[in-house]
């Protein structure tokens, strides 16, 4: 539902006239591969397989985004955070639209 918003955002942004632009929509927390998967699978209730390797080099060991411009110029702001929730709805709304 945030991303979504933030594109309604975005469209009306450039309907106001200004020119097109980039924005990083992260909500401020940062989850791993690993747990994203480790959720994935609690959610879709299904085993994904995994294959672990080392980092690769440059690899940094955590990366967060920051949202501060398009909270700023488009005035959006994330209302979900929690990994679970968030792929429980992203979950039912595949399930809804492809069986």
């Amino acid at each position: 539902m945030d991303l979504a918003e933030a594109h309604i955002l975005g469209l009306e942004y450039l309907l106001q006239g200004h020119p097109s632009d980039v924005f990083n929509l992260g909500n401020g927390s940062g989850f791993s591969v690993r747990q994203v998967i480790e959720q994935g699978q609690k959610v879709c209730g299904i085993p994904i397989a995994v294959q672990e390797t080392e980092r690769r080099p440059g690899d940094p060991p955590i990366l967060v985004g920051s949202s501060a411009k398009a909270m700023s110029l488009l005035r959006w702001q994330p209302r979900y955070s929690d990994l679970g929730q968030i792929m429980t709805d992203a979950w039912r709304w595949h399930q809804i639209r492809h069986g």
